[in-house]
């Protein structure tokens, strides 16, 4: 009976953490959405004037279909959103936002010296993701998403970013 019970007990814990994991990737999937609204691509990023914005994931995808659900059916400044999960990152690849998976923080790092000038807007949720060259990565503070932005990485990327969602991010230390 004592059996039983730790192991309810430990399954109880285990869904309790993937309902939390699956709470936080909502949040991020709608903090993607929203970031566009605040970035200025250049015109190369699109071949098109009616071309979808792509929020692309490199490698595993944490979302599920948070992300997919999070931009169904929106459209922003005439363009819809599409999702891809992607194997590789380049400025051939035809996304404007980029999530990077903890899972491919390494390959990152070896990809970031070829998207400078790409209009890639690059987000993970990784310690230490600005310092190899991502432009928002995402911070778990207090139970709360918080993020921070690099200017610098954002600048090297060719992207404005709208001040006002500069202000929201944490300042970088």
């Amino acid at each position: 009976m004592l059996k039983r019970l730790c192991l309810i007990a430990v399954l109880g814990v285990v869904f309790l953490m993937a309902a939390g994991a699956q709470q936080e990737y909502q949040l991020k999937a709608a903090f993607l959405f929203n970031f566009a609204k605040f970035v200025e691509w250049p015109a190369k990023s699109f071949a098109a004037p009616n071309d979808p914005i792509a929020i692309c994931i490199l490698g595993q995808n944490p979302f599920g279909d948070a992300l997919s659900d999070a931009v169904r059916g929106k459209v922003w400044e005439g363009r819809s959103f599409t999702v891809r999960l992607i194997s590789d990152i380049s400025p051939k690849s035809k996304c404007q936002i980029v999530f990077i998976n903890s899972s491919d923080r390494q390959r990152f790092r070896g990809m970031v010296g070829g998207l400078k000038g790409a209009g890639i807007l690059t987000v993970g949720d990784t310690p230490g993701f600005i310092e190899d060259g991502g432009v928002i990565n995402f911070k778990l503070e207090g139970g709360k998403i918080h993020f921070e932005i690099s200017a610098e990485a954002a600048e090297q990327a060719q992207l404005s970013i709208s001040s006002r969602l500069m202000s929201l991010a944490l300042a970088k230390k």
